[in-house]
Parts: C-alpha cells; sequence; structure tokens
C-alpha cells in the first residue's frame, strides 16, 4: 500500500500503489499533500528516528547532569506557602517549556500570553467566586453583561424574593466587585432589599464578564486540583499556537499531566453549536485522543453532557463534571 501524508497538518491514511507519486489535497485542511511508496516512507522514517534519537539520549545525559548540579522546576511543585491566587510563578518558562514542547513535536507554535498566568490580580479570585456560588449568582451576572450590551452602566438588583443566606452571598459578592474595583460604584438599601451597582466601561472587565471569568474559573479550579494532589503538571491559559501552514488559533486552558498527558479545554458561556466542527477538525489536527479534548459548555446538563458527547468526536462538559473528567485521566 501507498501512505498519504499531509505536511501541514499531519493526516495520514493508507491509498492504493497505482496512486504513488502523485498530489492530492488533504481531506483535511486542503493544503497539497503527496502519496508516497510505503516502504521507501517509512524506510526515511527510520534513519530519521535513529538520528532524533541519537540526539534525545544526548540531552537526556545534559539534562541529567544539569539537574544534579540545580534541578529545574519543570511544574509548579509543592511550594510552601505559595498562594495560587497571588503569584507569578505560572509564568516562568520552566513551568510552561513541557507544553511548548509537546505542541512542538507536532509542528505547532506556541505564543504564550503571560498576563493569562499572573493572579496577582483579583480576575481569578472573582472568577472563583462566580462560578462557586453561580446558582445564587446567575441573576447578578446576566443583569451586567445585559447592561454592558445595551451600553449602559446602571445595574439595580430587586433580592426581595431571595432568601436571607442568599441576600448574604449575592451583597458579599457585589461588595468584593467594588473592592476590587469591577464595579465604579455599589450601594446596597437594606429596607428596600435593593443593590445598585455603576458598572466599570473598560474593555477587560467588559471581557471578563462575556465569559472570560469562565477560563479563569475553569483553570484555577484545576490549577488547585493538580497542586493540591502533588501531581507532576503544567499549564496554559488564554495563549496561540500556530499550525506548519500559518493557521493560527486562541487556546483557553491547557494542562499538560506527568509530561505526557494532553488535556485540552475550550470553554463557551453562551452559543456553542457553531463551534463544534472547528474543534472536531482541531482535535484531529492535533492528534489528540477524544477523552483529552473537551469542550466545557456552561449551563448544560449532564444529560446534554452525555449525548453530546455520543454525537460528536469531542468530549462535551459543564463546569460541574469537568474536574471529575480530568480525574478520570490522570495517572494513578
Amino acid at each position: 500500500m501507498a501512505i498519504l501524508r499531509c505536511n501541514s497538518c499531519a493526516y495520514l491514511r493508507e491509498i492504493a500503489n497505482e496512486h504513488i507519486g502523485k498530489s492530492v489535497k488533504c481531506p483535511v485542511c486542503q493544503q497539497t499533500a503527496v502519496i508516497h511508496d510505503s516502504v521507501a516512507f517509512i524506510k526515511k522514517l527510520i534513519e530519521k528516528y535513529g538520528v532524533l534519537l541519537a540526539k534525545y539520549r544526548n540531552l537526556e545525559q545534559s539534562a541529567s547532569q544539569e539537574s544534579e548540579a540545580a534541578p529545574a522546576m519543570n511544574h509548579p511543585g509543592k511550594i510552601e506557602d505559595l498562594d495560587l491566587h497571588n503569584t507569578a510563578v505560572m509564568g516562568d518558562s520552566k513551568q510552561y517549556q513541557p507544553i511548548v514542547t509537546w505542541f512542538e513535536r507536532k509542528n505547532v507554535q506556541v505564543e504564550v500570553n503571560h498576563d493569562a498566568l499572573d493572579t496577582q490580580g483579583f480576575y481569578d479570585e472573582i472568577a472563583v467566586e462566580l462560578g462557586d456560588n453561580i446558582d445564587v449568582l446567575q441573576e447578578v451576572l446576566d443583569k451586567i453583561r445585559k447592561t454592558q450590551r445595551n451600553n449602559y452602566t446602571s445595574v439595580t438588583l430587586n433580592l426581595s424574593n431571595y432568601s436571607q443566606n442568599q441576600i448574604k452571598t449575592m451583597t458579599a459578592f457585589c461588595k468584593n466587585l467594588y473592592d476590587f474595583s469591577f464595579v465604579a460604584k455599589y450601594f446596597y438599601d437594606k429596607n428596600e432589599k435593593r443593590a445598585r451597582l455603576t458598572l466599570q466601561t473598560a474593555p477587560a472587565i467588559v471581557n471578563f464578564f462575556n465569559g472570560e471569568w469562565l477560563e479563569w474559573y475553569v483553570f484555577m479550579k484545576l490549577l488547585k486540583h493538580c497542586y493540591e494532589n502533588s501531581g507532576l503538571f503544567s499549564c496554559l491559559r488564554n495563549f496561540n499556537i500556530q499550525f506548519a501552514n500559518e493557521d493560527k488559533y486562541e487556546v483557553d486552558v491547557f494542562f499538560l499531566l506527568n509530561s505526557r498527558i494532553p488535556v485540552f479545554i475550550e470553554c463557551k458561556s453562551g452559543e456553542f453549536r457553531s463551534y463544534i466542527e472547528k474543534y472536531n477538525k482541531m482535535r484531529r489536527r492535533l492528534d489528540i485522543d477524544k477523552d483529552n479534548f473537551l469542550l466545557l459548555v456552561f449551563g448544560i446538563s449532564d444529560e446534554q453532557v452525555l449525548g453530546l458527547t455520543k454525537m460528536y468526536d469531542i468530549t462535551f462538559v459543564n463546569e460541574k463534571t469537568f474536574i471529575p473528567h480530568v480525574v478520570s485521566l490522570m495517572p494513578k
């Protein structure tokens, strides 16, 4: 048999011998690909493998010698007194380098967004508070987003139909929004049980409420789980990847467990259906197992999670199921 091998997206399949030497369009990325004789192709692979194996062994020996002198940190590690909500350690290249290397092996370049790894601001704290209490805070989020879409800045929340515990959670959240400058003004009238907010118009704040909060939430919850369980991991958030044919995409969250198990997570807090085929193709291009390529859709039911996962070539999760799913991927 002959082999069709696309140099752009790494697509591979067997073809009849009569097509050897022909050039065809790749069925995945539509780039021109050449059909090779299987034996000749495998011989070249073996030759390249021998060369790369020799280089790898040399590098492994050098790395081993260096680590004896000064051990390198390729993941956050169990650092005493590390506050995950107030650190720049994730932006250390030693932390995320295994991910860069993983992509480079697939001929994909990575553009790291260091600001997206710095938790010294307050985006991560507000995101976790919002996500952990979303059953109560959903109305607050909806009112803020609706007001932003209409280009207004004034939000009034009528809390008279909520329980005392719910009111406590909502007013505490609004107070934190004010303390951390996510809103310009905040006032709560106890008699009328009405909270009034004046929103900030800075693009970063608008983008946060419009969906970026979910990326922060997923990143921080998974980071906390990996860190507390002392697993070997690397992580990136909100970064760009570029394929050999210069196709460029933004990735929401990516973890690499034990330097070899990828966890690719795209987060959607609104419409997601039009993105399904895009992520189907991306999963195939990156050659990631279906279980490891997650489309996290906020608010969908567990029944929808199962049904959509059965229907498509990627794994669907929601804000409640993504941690248990990732745990199932971790080495025992």
